[in-house]
Parts: C-alpha cells; structure tokens; sequence
C-alpha cells in the first residue's frame, strides 16, 4: 500500500493500529514495517517469539507467514501460530501468507478462522489492502461489541451496526425515548424499522407496557377501522361479539403503526381525531374511550410527495412526524453487510444445533459487492439458505447465491482499493460541503495528498 494511501487507515483517535507481523524473512520484515506507516508494526520470526508480541500488543490484525522455524519448507508452525492467536483472542483478524501448497493451505487456514489467505510472493500494494479492510473490520465489529456490552439488556442490543450513519440513528433513538413525541421512522423495505421502534419501546418510561404493532399496508382497507379501533357486537356481519382494537390494546405503553403511507384517506381522518384527542369509539359504538399510549409510525414512502399529490394528509403528517428518523439502506451503511452477515452466520447456525460456519474470501467480497436492494431482510434469507447449502464449515459466495455479484467486482485488490479510496473522500467532500481543507482534516491527511489522491481518481472538489 502506498505511504500516501495507507493513512487513510489510522483510527479515528489518532493512534496508530497494531500490525504484527510474522514473518522469517528479515528483509521482507523491513520492507512491510516502512510501506505500511500508517501502523505500529512489531515483527516476530518464530511462534514463541509472535505469541510473546501478541500478548504484549494485542494487535487487531496479523500477518502470518506458514513457513516458520523450526519448520520453514513447511507449514506446522504456521498453522500451531494460527490456532494460539485465535485461541487467546478470537475477534483477531488474522492474514494468512504462504506459498506452500497454497490451495489446500488456504482452505485450511479458513477453516481454522483465518480472515483472508495470500499467496506469495508478496506484493506491497495487494496485501496492504488486505490489511486496511482487516482493520476496517475489526473496528466495526470492536465498535457494536462496545455497544452491546454498554449496558446489559441494551435497549438497542438488536440492532447489530458499526457503521457511522447507523449509530447516529441509534444515538437518536435513545434521546427521544425519554420523552412522549410522537415518531415516524423513514426507510426502505427491510432496513430494520420495527427493530429500531422497539428499542424506542424498550428504552421508553413505557417499557414496562404492551408493544403492540399493526403492518397497516398487510390489512385490508374494509377491514382496518376495525383492526385498529375495535368493534362493538352486532356492527357488521360477523361481529358476533366486541372487540378490543390495536390501540385499546396498546393502553400504557406503545402503538407501532408500520406502512402508515398505506392508510386509506378516509381512515386518516379517523386517526388523526385519536391522535388530537386521545380518545377513540369503536366500529358500531357510540361510546368514547380515552387511550394512553405513545405512536410510533414507519412507512417507506414519500409522504410529503404523498401530500403534494392529496394522497395522505398535512395534518396528520405533523402529528405523527414530531421527530423524524431517516434510516439508510444497507447498501450505504459501510462494513454492516459483513458484520450482520457474520452475526446471522452464528446466529442461525446455532439454531439450527450445527457447527459454526466461516465466511470465505470470496463470499465477502460478493456480500461488499452485492447493492442488498431487499436490505437486512434479504442478506438474513441469504445467510439461511447458505447455512442450508454449505458443504463445509466455510461459506462460499455460490452457497449466498452470489456468484453474479461477486463476478462483477473490481477485478484486481488494487481496483478495489481505489474504489474504497474513492467514497471515502466523495463521503468527506459531502460533509464538509466541498471544502478540501475540512475533507483532508477528516480523512487525516494533508491538503497537497487529498489533492493527488483527487487527481488519481479523477475526481474534482464539487463532485
């Protein structure tokens, strides 16, 4: 990796990642610890030597030469270094290089928990991609095991993410909690609303009432009303006795209303009177019945456009929206679609009583190039049907059904790189409204390299 790339690696604090690398060739030891500055590199040339530094500097992520003394034309030391580091520290990303019997070493290597396997000879650039996306990882995967262990039974424990755009979502949630507004959630099939709704739930002065949640775009329109206000007996056919509705049901605690944007014109106006007033009368009844509970609505579409259009109402808009949460879609929340799908990996297969499956190389980098239009709900329905469909303890990019995705990936780690490079600064630029100055600062490098990188990449300060 280039000295004026590999920057763009260091933490967000300003310290410098750990890099350990095992490697018995001194050369190739000197060449590493200059190319890769944006680490602390320590090096070790033997397995006593490497698990010494690794319990010294417990670094995130190692490179690891097979061939090492006493069994240099071998892989035995390799592979016995391998297995104490994970022993000692499972989350460590661990970069296997080798160039003895690369095949089979490789799919050895996964199956022990390596996180990536490289062929010598080295090449610089190649492996120091490698290692800046094992860092990204382990940060991300650092980053949500942080937020679980922050409190026990977490209110957000469900929502599993590293990614900033997600955790200002999480951040958001907990501050409105506390209070009674009502929320409207904004996002696409599948990104997690009703998780995120009952965390609001959980976090709330409500917790300790009903969650109760109604998909208002799964319900037929005729038969919604009564859904959601009840009825009394003998007010339509079929009614043989009263019924209780969603809201009456939701009493002390919260009313989740999914697919709102689906509500019938007529309906809104109905809600939009319990909203005012906190009062409801069910279907055939004459009685009014007040109602405390808090509103919590999701919908994925338009509703403003909805509003322009006369489709759904102003009104009752402002009264379900007194704060609005926007939820980016997976494909825009960076690194989450390995961290989930190694999530639902363990999840699932310890469901279903098997063994825990590791992802391959080559399915990452079909789940980083894969654009998730079905969101988290599909990448679970795809990590289920790997579970199924995998022959071995690694999954593979054909056991996901990804095989066309991962096909059309940047061809080469250095194409790959250069793609990654290039949102990081498009993503610094948008923030920072296209001022070079405040973009080098976020990315931590300085103006004259932000420039060249820009150069490179064909890239222009109002893109």
């Amino acid at each position: 990796m280039p000295r004026s790339a590999s920057i763009l690696n260091q933490s967000e604090t300003g310290e410098q990642p750990v890099l350990l690398v095992v490697e018995d060739d001194l050369g190739l030891q000197r060449q590493l610890k200059w190319a890769y500055d944006a680490y602390r590199v320590v090096a070790a040339s033997d397995r006593e030597t490497a698990l010494a530094q690794f319990v010294e500097h417990r670094p995130d992520v190692v490179t690891l030469d097979l061939g090492l003394p006493p069994d240099p034309d071998g892989v035995s030391e390799g592979f016995a270094t391998l297995e104490a580091i994970l022993a000692k520290a499972p989350h460590t990303k661990v970069i296997v290089a080798s160039g003895h019997g690369a095949r089979d070493s490789a799919r050895r290597a996964i199956a022990l928990g390596a996180f990536d396997f490289y062929q010598k000879p080295v090449d610089i650039d190649e492996l120091g991609f490698i290692v800046g996306r094992a860092f990204h990882v382990a940060r991300l995967e650092a980053e949500n095991r942080r937020l679980q262990a922050r409190e026990p039974g977490s209110p957000l424990a469900e929502v599993v993410t590293g990614a900033p755009e997600m955790l200002r979502v999480c951040d958001m949630i907990e501050r409105v909690a506390s209070s009674n507004v009502s929320v409207l959630l904004l996002g696409a099939s599948g990104t997690g609303k009703e998780v995120l709704a009952r965390g609001l739930h959980k976090a709330s002065p409500r917790r300790d009432g009903p969650f109760v949640a109604i998909n208002c775009g799964a319900i037929p329109d005729n038969l919604l009303e009564a859904e959601l206000f009840g009825y009394e007996r003998g007010a339509f056919t079929g009614a043989f006795k009263t019924t209780e509705g969603k809201i009456e049901l939701a009493e002390g605690g919260t009313l989740f209303l999914d697919e709102i944007g689906d509500i019938p014109m007529p309906l809104q106006v109905k809600l939009l009177r319990f909203i005012q007033e906190r009062v409801i009368e069910r279907v055939g009844g004459r009685k009014s019945i007040p109602v405390n509970v808090r509103i919590v609505c999701a919908t994925h579409r338009n509703l403003k456009q909805m509003i322009a259009e006369g489709q759904f109402r102003e009104d009752l808009y402002y009264r379900i929206a007194e704060v609005s949460v926007s939820i980016p879609p997976l494909r825009e929340r960076g690194g989450d679609p390995v961290l989930l799908a190694n999530h639902f990996l363990r999840k699932h297969a310890a469901e279903n009583g098997g063994t825990v499956l590791r992802l391959s190389p080559g399915a990452l980098a079909a789940i980083n190039a894969h654009g998730w239009p079905g969101n988290i709900r599909e990448l679970e329905n795809r990590i289920r049907r790997a579970i199924i469909m995998a022959s071995g303890p690694t999954v593979t990019a054909e056991d996901l059904d990804l095989v066309e995705s991962a096909d059309t990936r940047p061809v080469t780690l250095r194409e790959a790189r250069a793609v990654s490079d290039r949102r990081a600064i498009v993503a610094a630029l948008a923030a920072s409204g296209g001022s070079i100055s405040h973009a080098a600062k976020t990315l931590g490098i300085s103006r004259p390299t932000l420039y060249d990188m820009m150069r490179s990449l064909g890239l222009e300060p109002h893109d």
